[in-house]
């Protein structure tokens, strides 16, 4: 039987697991070329990828077990999926039409694609300038992150005097919840990052107080010195021995915002991580809280937060560094640069204009 004519596209697959202890690579992605229907059937909406977004969870996506229960791996030879933006070429689903631009928590990591319209949602670009690629991040489930994180978990309280600590504090999320703390009331914010220019860029740009180099500071030490006062919130990205040391020096009845723990991320351990003995007997005398936080709970909450988030980006009031590396092969690269803390900011992979 003669197989069906079909639209051409490029895709990208799992190549390979990097196993649960190994570091990834772009080698363990490959690119391919794939067909799709010609037709769309009832429901369905045909889009172009604008935008993918690659995130340090896909992490333990590349395990066969993923170590969570609202995770699925990814299949070994199976498109990837994530985060993705693009347009409605093509749509028979009542609430899309042609050139409406539309977003996907599981947008397959493919050049054009059919897709239920149920998991759709459309955007407004002028919401956030026309900068469409924040959708995926300030304006997406990045920002929702750092929002909620600090608006359920961090008990900020505006005129409370309290200091908020951000590891992680350069990337996609971190570089978003200082800013986000100082919004919500925080009267310092100290970030933890990996080289001087993240460092810089956090003080300049980003409105941070400080900014901490974990790989040439003494972090207990310039800690004790940046927050006179003990720490009240701390925005925690990548766990281990830096957040040891933070939670070390946080305050009676203070507040650990659980958002990833990258650090351990190529590391057979449960999630969230436990705490070593003496860190623990820390949180626990001083009634510091530490639950895990997973913004897919606050879903009822996402349209007001997007729309606070947007006010914030066209007011000025929340400044967004995204890296953008173009074109779908190099979509590996990228996130092996990602999960390798090159980057500040969003990482983005441009499909297509």
């Amino acid at each position: 039987m003669a197989a069906k004519a079909g639209m051409i596209i490029q895709r990208v697959v799992l190549n390979s697991r990097p196993g649960k202890n190994g570091v990834p690579v772009a080698e363990n992605f490959r690119l391919e070329q794939s067909t799709i229907p010609d037709t769309v059937q009832e429901g369905q909406v045909r889009v172009r990828t604008l935008y993918l977004s690659v995130d340090p969870y896909m992490r333990c996506r590349m395990n066969e077990d993923t170590g969570s229960d609202y995770l699925l791996p990814w299949q070994l030879s199976e498109v990837a999926d994530g985060g993705g933006i693009g347009v409605v070429e093509e749509s028979k689903h009542h609430n899309f039409a042609k050139g409406d631009i539309v977003t996907s928590f599981n947008w397959p990591w493919q050049t054009v694609a059919i897709l239920d319209g149920s998991l759709l949602q459309k955007v407004v670009p002028e919401l956030v300038n026309g900068r469409l690629s924040y959708f995926l991040g300030a304006a997406g489930l990045t920002g929702l992150t750092a929002l909620l994180g600090i608006r359920e978990k961090g008990h900020v309280t505006v005129g409370a005097n309290q200091t908020m600590v951000v590891s992680g504090a350069a990337g996609a999320c971190g570089s978003l919840a200082g800013q986000i703390g100082r919004l919500e009331g925080c009267s310092r914010v100290v970030g933890i990052a990996g080289t001087d220019e993240k460092c810089s860029i956090l003080v300049s740009e980003m409105g941070f107080d400080a900014a901490i180099n974990y790989k040439t500071g003494n972090v207990a030490q310039q800690l004790r010195e940046l927050c006179p006062g003990g720490v009240d919130v701390y925005f925690d990205n990548v766990g281990g021995d830096i957040s040891d040391t933070v939670i070390s020096q946080m305050n009676q009845n203070s507040h650990i915002i659980l958002c990833g723990q990258i650090s351990q991320y190529n590391k057979d351990v449960p999630y969230p991580p436990p705490l070593p003995p003496g860190t623990e007997k820390i949180q626990k005398e001083r009634n510091i809280t530490r639950e895990r936080f997973l913004v897919l709970n606050y879903m009822d909450k996402q349209e007001a937060s997007i729309l606070q988030l947007c006010q914030w980006i066209q007011e000025g009031k929340l400044k967004v560094r995204e890296t953008v590396v173009e074109g779908l092969a190099n979509i590996g690269a990228a996130f092996q640069s990602m999960m390798n803390g090159g980057n500040i900011g969003k990482q983005i992979v441009l499909v297509s204009k």
